[in-house]
């Protein structure tokens, strides 16, 4: 394992429950890993755009639209996001539950790299994973027990990125 991709979604940064319990996964990685290399992405201090028209129109193969006030259309920001996707050899999902699903920066981060023609293939059978396969270690945190007979809240999160990480091939999850 050469590099290892830290996404980090809590508002909290590194006072939050999820990022505690990430350090903890990504230190049993780096035991067994000790050269590994650290990728990290804070998704509240660097926020992600939303997908724009020139991302929208390049996906329907339109001409057209403008530039993020970061100087990034959300383009050749999808196009960064998923190259450091490509590069991990694991990654390492920090997230509380928001509203019983992920919180939207996340969400947007999702937007980003889950992208047709790119990381997965519309077929006749359906949607077409195209990266390899490796771990994702998520680590979440919520108000009370998500899931379980002590559960009282309903779970969104975990189905929801089950299905849209398969969708672009990581079926390898591990939930923490």
């Amino acid at each position: 394992m050469k590099t290892i991709l830290h996404i980090s979604a809590s508002a909290r940064g590194e006072e939050s429950a999820s990022y505690r319990l990430s350090r903890q996964v990504i230190a049993q990685l780096r035991e067994q890993h000790p050269e590994v290399r650290l990728v990290s992405r804070d998704l509240y201090a660097e926020p992600v755009p939303h997908i724009d028209s020139l991302y929208a129109s390049t996906l329907a193969r339109l001409p057209g639209g403008a530039a993020h006030a970061q100087g990034l259309s959300s383009l050749a920001w999808s196009d960064l996001l998923i190259e450091e996707l490509k590069a991990a050899d694991a990654v390492v999902i920090a997230t509380p539950m928001h509203n019983f699903t992920v919180p939207s920066v996340l969400k947007a981060w999702l937007d980003h790299v889950v992208r047709i023609g790119v990381t997965f293939n519309a077929t006749p059978q359906g949607k077409v994973g195209t990266l390899a396969d490796r771990p994702v270690y998520i680590a979440v945190s919520s108000g009370g027990p998500r899931s379980g007979e002590r559960a009282r809240q309903p779970d969104f999160l975990e189905p929801y990125l089950r299905a849209i990480l398969s969708t672009i091939g990581l079926q390898d999850l591990h939930f923490v």
